[in-house]
């Protein structure tokens, strides 16, 4: 476990929480707190409020720290960014999702592209998780949303302003303010799907390079976030 900034913890904001478990040894044996100490929480049902804890006592097991102050402060991306996704090797997806959760990324909508392998399964709740241990290391308060198409031409539909990543001679500029990006799987879009994409406005990254598909996403991201 890398190092925290803060910790999601659901009873942040008692006046007195403990802490047990993977948590606790973490903190212990690996942070080496000891009494006195304080440390920043926050809780998933209200993550704009920062909680102050001082460690009160230390045993074995437990950790016992009682509340010191609070106050709202938000950490997130000055712009934000929807990145559609045609699903690829779900291995490959959780290597990136950390680092386009640091940041900034708002949302990933997965896309079954024609030429995405029907057999990975996107475990939402698993992206939630790396999502959130994401989160307390870089400090970001802002919930990184999922979800899913069936088909670009039902995102299209329902999100016309999408920018495709695709190859053209338009390069992508540090000013370019895109609010949402397509990004296709390994092997790039189907003839049918260029046809459908035609009409939306196309870009490609400043390389001679041909780049994985993840490899896309995070350079699209950081050069339009960063």
């Amino acid at each position: 476990m890398a190092c925290l900034i803060y910790i999601l913890h659901d009873n942040a904001g008692e006046e007195t929480i403990h802490i047990k478990g993977e948590l606790h040894k973490y903190l212990i044996k690996v942070r080496r707190h000891q009494e006195g100490d304080e440390l920043l929480f926050r809780t998933k049902q209200k993550i704009q409020t920062l909680y102050h804890y001082k460690i009160d006592s230390v045993d074995g097991r437990t950790l016992t720290l009682s509340l010191v102050s609070s106050k709202i402060k938000e950490v997130k991306s000055h712009k934000e960014l929807h990145l559609a996704w045609c699903v690829i090797d779900v291995k490959s997806i959780e290597k990136v999702l950390p680092s386009l959760c640091e940041i900034g990324v708002s949302k990933i909508t997965f896309i079954l592209c024609e030429r995405s392998q029907k057999n990975f399964k996107l475990d939402f709740k698993r992206f939630e998780r790396i999502a959130e241990a994401s989160m307390q290391q870089s400090g970001r308060t802002s919930i990184m949303e999922f979800d899913t198409y069936k088909n670009i031409s039902t995102f299209i539909q329902e999100f016309p302003d999408t920018k495709v990543f695709d190859f053209t001679e338009n390069i992508l500029s540090g000013e370019s303010d895109f609010k949402r990006v397509l990004i296709g799987c390994e092997g790039g879009f189907s003839k049918n799907e260029k046809e459908l994409l035609k009409t939306q406005e196309v870009f490609r990254l400043d390389s001679p390079m041909v780049l994985r598909s993840e490899s896309a996403v995070m350079a699209v991201a950081s050069k339009i976030l960063l």
